[in-house]
């Protein structure tokens, strides 16, 4: 193989992607079998093995048990309100998107004690072992699973104020602005790291998606006069959303 060649298996890869862009191959349909690719482009079985992979690793086909390979419905990205975005009314932006766009968006959520592992202590600025809340949240849209987010929050801070659970009390599903200003601590500072990584087993399964699949991996930090107060990991699947942000001009 010369410079720049490219491997057999990926030039039939990109023969059937772009059947599959182009609307040859539509979405439900059968993907060729291995037999019929290794006909149609001489090549091996291996060969043709390793083109299937690599549309299933893109997301484009899906395998289905015991009936074969499909070209996968390709969903038009909906935007995901992130962090500069200011809503009114004290929401945090999710669920004021969701109110915004006239979408029924709902959540669900359960927060326990925890410590805080090497990396969220890290994070955090304290100890590893200190007790922290985390709150699991799993987000949907009309319905669907869209957005999964795990939140760590030191009780050094929080603990015995009326803001230790974050979505329970007179303060509950405020964000967390609106939260640490209830007790005196003034946030004035957010940081986002954004990220793609192949999902875990746990989060496709809560979001829907099939092994392989790309997710987004927000690493979000809350800061009070450089004091990190809240930190999250925001999983986005993204094949079907986009992080849209929405920053002040100062």
């Amino acid at each position: 193989m010369t410079f720049g060649e490219q491997p057999a298996y990926l030039r039939v890869a990109g023969d059937l992607r772009k059947k599959i862009v182009d609307g040859q191959l539509p979405p439900h349909t059968r993907l060729p079998s291995q037999a019929r690719i290794r006909e149609e482009y001489g090549v091996s079985d291996t060969v043709a093995l390793e083109a299937r992979k690599v549309l299933m690793a893109e997301g484009l086909v899906e395998g289905r048990s015991g009936s074969g390979t499909y070209v996968r419905e390709r969903p038009v990205p909906r935007r995901v309100a992130r962090s500069g975005f200011r809503p009114e009314r004290g929401a945090t932006p999710f669920r004021q998107e969701q109110a915004d766009v006239g979408v029924r968006g709902t959540w669900e959520s359960s927060s326990e004690q925890a410590e805080a592992s090497a990396s969220i202590a890290q994070r955090l600025g304290v100890d590893t072992g200190d007790r922290v809340m985390r709150t699991k949240y799993l987000f949907r849209e009309a319905g669907e699973p869209m957005m999964l987010s795990t939140s760590w929050e030191p009780l050094a801070l929080t603990g015995r104020t009326p803001v230790m659970l974050p979505e329970e009390g007179p303060l509950g599903g405020m964000g967390v602005v609106e939260r640490m200003r209830a007790i005196d601590v003034i946030v004035d500072n957010v940081t986002e790291e954004v990220g793609a990584r192949p999902g875990l087993a746990e989060e496709l399964m809560l979001l829907g998606g099939v092994p392989g699949h790309v997710v987004l991996v927000i690493q979000r930090t809350y800061f009070a006069s450089g004091r990190p107060v809240e930190t999250a990991d925001v999983v986005i699947p993204a094949d079907r959303y986009r992080a849209a942000y929405h920053l002040p001009v100062k």
